[in-house]
């Protein structure tokens, strides 16, 4: 089996953008069966654009004959439509967040080793080559290591997909948004607690889970690589009405401090993510480009120390797409055995992390 029947659940705006026409690209390794969205809008502009069947539920696209999906739909429906699809025998790609807490992740860790099949959760920047080479290149080791940095500013798709063809559907039935919202609240209240604010549970959801939960991500791969164990939450702040999210985290027993931050500033057209490692006599910084303009290349810069000579490398490893790369990866694991990268173990680890900061934000926030 080296070319996969697949199907995509979600024909929002990152299957439009991303998934549907990567995976209709890469026709070597995907037979694209067909796409199920409620919108009937949207299900008409995938068809009419890349050709693909579509349905408007993921239980008639189940019926269909495949062997993997990619779930694309909006968060709070990825825990019960992962397990539905593995349930049915099929390998999943999510997107992330793969579930908003650690709880419902075992769950689908449990439901995935009793179908034998692969789950890789859609952590696109751990494909970026340039990120592999960060990784190849630390200037640093554990024993270095004395500060992290993660600061983002993002006005979210806007400025960085008008020249892409999207037609998001505006048709959803009043009460299936109301059901999704109310399902969101709930599972959020399991996930950190039932003393949080709209303003908490809309942060959480966006500032941390759907977007600073990439950095969170790219950090560990970072902190692996180092072998720094986990730290410990020391703060955690959501803010601007949930349009911003900031975390502490203690590492090495205080020998370093990791400290990140994600704002929404939702009227400047401007994205810049910057994750930077400081060392006793180097710094590595990566800056990413927004994640909705594709092949644009990843910066990495290395600076070192030797006396008063203080000199700057900026490096690059190539222009391949993250998010096709991920897809490639998700091929790989399902036809040669390759072990995945992103695993459900990862989305557990990074969840946990961002439920304690949530945690620790409603403990303080009357302080």
């Amino acid at each position: 089996m080296s070319r996969i029947r697949v199907g995509v659940i979600g024909a929002g705006t990152i299957s439009q953008v991303e998934h549907v026409p990567n995976l209709v690209r890469l026709r070597d390794k995907f037979d694209v069966v067909g796409v199920a969205d409620p919108s009937k809008i949207s299900r008409t502009f995938v068809n009419e654009t890349y050709g693909v069947a579509v349905f408007e539920r993921p239980e008639d696209l189940f019926g269909q004959k495949l062997d993997a999906v990619v779930v694309g739909s909006p968060d709070m429906l990825h825990h019960e439509q992962v397990l539905l699809a593995l349930g049915h025998g099929l390998h999943v790609f999510c997107e992330k967040p793969l579930c908003y807490s650690p709880q419902e992740i075992d769950d689908i860790i449990q439901a995935r080793d009793k179908a034998g099949k692969v789950v890789q959760v859609g952590y696109m920047k751990r494909f970026d080559p340039n990120y592999q080479l960060a990784l190849e290149n630390l200037p640093g080791t554990a024993k270095t290591l004395r500060y992290v940095s993660v600061e983002v500013n993002d006005p979210d798709a806007w400025p960085f997909i008008r020249h892409h063809q999207t037609n998001r559907g505006a048709d959803i039935p009043r009460e299936m948004i109301e059901g999704a919202a109310a399902r969101q609240r709930n599972q959020i209240a399991k996930a950190i607690g039932v003393g949080a604010d709209a303003a908490t549970i809309r942060g959480f959801a966006s500032a941390y889970s759907s977007s600073l939960v990439h950095d969170v991500n790219v950090v560990h791969g970072m902190l692996d690589r180092l072998e720094v164990p986990d730290g410990v939450i020391v703060g955690g702040e959501i803010f601007a009405g949930g349009d911003g999210g900031q975390g502490a985290v203690r590492l090495l027993g205080g020998q370093a401090m990791w400290n990140m931050v994600h704002l929404t500033v939702p009227s400047l057209a401007d994205y810049k993510e910057r994750v930077t490692l400081f060392f006793d006599d180097a710094i590595l910084e990566l800056e990413f480009p927004s994640p909705w303009l594709n092949h644009q290349a990843t910066q990495l810069r290395i600076k070192r120390s030797d006396g008063h000579t203080m000199s700057q490398t900026e490096m690059r490893a190539g222009f391949e797409e993250a998010f096709v790369e991920e897809m490639v990866g998700f091929w790989d694991s399902i036809v040669n055995g390759t072990p995945t990268r992103n695993p459900a173990e990862d989305a557990r680890r990074d969840q946990t992390l961002l439920c304690g900061l949530a945690k620790w934000h409603i403990q303080n926030s009357s302080a």
